[in-house]
């Protein structure tokens, strides 16, 4: 029999499933879905399909999905553009990234728009196995604390408005799928509670909430924490904030970004130990310098300057990242010593779980989309199968 592009047969890798590790385990996909998985001395037949051999060193690991992520290698949500949608799809797979939330940031309304129905577009009618796939719209601000602005910009920075929202999820497709906010902000908490009848996660990020008003928040529906650490009212033995609430509310899944630059490794390592696998998810945060050299860049109309592995604003700002999700999980588990399983938890369990996506998202197990990373001895990504389909491979030397 002919082997069919859409017959995939992995053979020989580490097998992180949903139920166990698998030793010189095989996975088969077809039509896009993973069909089939065990030890491959219990494979009884390969005929029609496309074997691909892997060391049994490496590890075939669920792909990868970054809740926040406004850009890479030169596009940006923002841009509003088809063409910049197909250059992130395109370049994600080589960091390990199946799918991933299109992220806004606060800019003056109608970009906002723009941005909303470009990717609503693209959500909803250009999508396809082989590139990494944008599950929904990440809406951060403006809806935030100017007090906590970091990167978003001051001037179009506004309180939550419940019909505005209303307004842009009908312009998106109803596609937003997360929403970044101050809670404390005038009208925070009719937001949170709108959302969450919706089914949209409300995330407390940009903020400068105490302790008792993430309580609030929580209250109202809030289960989600943006980039923790990073623009909030950090913790302090007389007010906990924002922080202080993340690692003591169960219900709070907080954002991280392990870069080493946003958070030291040591308070990465602390917040492990205070959230667990089961209570973090990595993010990238990354703007369009990544994957490019150093040099400045626009970011929501304001010259970020790339250098040292930095992304910063004129008067020193952190201006998102130019982490790669396959470095975050390299990262983790460096920073805290955390297992590979630990680490598949915090990048593809937990977001999947999040977003409502688990049933067919996040783990490697039959029936699921076939989105599979393999890496190497050296945890950096060697192959990603994005729906079934091979989206990037490596060049060996």
């Amino acid at each position: 029999m002919i082997p069919d592009d859409n017959y995939i047969l992995l053979m020989g890798a580490r097998v992180y499933s949903e139920q166990q590790i698998i030793e010189d385990g095989y996975i088969k996909i077809k039509n896009q879905k993973i069909i089939e998985m065990g030890s491959s001395n219990e494979l009884s037949n390969k005929d029609g399909f496309n074997v691909i051999e892997i060391p049994a060193h490496y590890n075939a690991v669920p792909g990868f999905i970054d809740v926040h992520i406004h850009g890479v290698a030169g596009a940006d949500t923002m841009d509003a553009t088809k063409e910049a949608l197909d250059t992130m799809v395109m370049a994600l797979p080589k960091e390990g990234t199946t799918s991933f939330l299109a992220t806004t940031m606060t800019q003056e309304g109608k970009q906002i728009e723009n941005a909303l129905i470009n990717a609503g577009k693209y959500i909803k009618e250009q999508q396809f196995p082989g590139k990494s796939e944008i599950i929904g719209i990440h809406l951060e601000g403006p809806f935030v604390n100017s007090l906590m602005a970091g990167a978003q910009p001051i001037q179009h920075i506004i309180d939550p408005d419940v019909s505005l929202l209303k307004e842009w999820q009908k312009l998106s497709n109803e596609t937003i799928k997360l929403v970044t906010l101050a809670p404390e902000r005038p009208s925070g908490l009719a937001m949170i509670r709108y959302l969450k009848e919706n089914g949209i996660i409300a995330s407390i990020g940009h903020t400068a909430a105490t302790y008792d008003e993430v309580n609030e928040a929580i209250e109202a529906g809030a289960n989600h924490v943006t980039h923790l650490f990073n623009q909030m009212r950090g913790l302090h033995h007389r007010e906990p904030g924002v922080v202080g609430a993340a690692f003591l509310r169960e219900e709070l899944k907080a954002e991280i970004i392990v870069d080493g630059v946003h958070v030291r490794p040591e308070m990465v390592n602390l917040a492990f130990k205070q959230k667990q696998s089961d209570g973090l998810i990595l993010i990238t945060d990354s703007m369009r310098a990544k994957c490019l050299k150093n040099g400045k860049y626009d970011l929501g109309g304001q010259e970020v300057t790339v250098e040292n592995g930095k992304a910063i604003l004129e008067e020193g700002t952190l201006a998102g990242s130019i982490l790669k999700m396959g470095h975050a999980v390299k990262n983790i588990i460096s920073f805290t010593g955390c297992s590979l399983d630990e680490a598949i938890e915090m990048s593809s369990v937990n977001p999947a779980k999040q977003l409502g996506f688990y049933d067919r998202k996040g783990s490697i197990t039959v029936g699921k989309d076939a989105d599979i990373v393999i890496l190497d001895e050296d945890m950096e990504v060697y192959m990603t199968i994005c729906r079934g389909s091979l989206a990037f491979k490596r060049e060996e030397n």
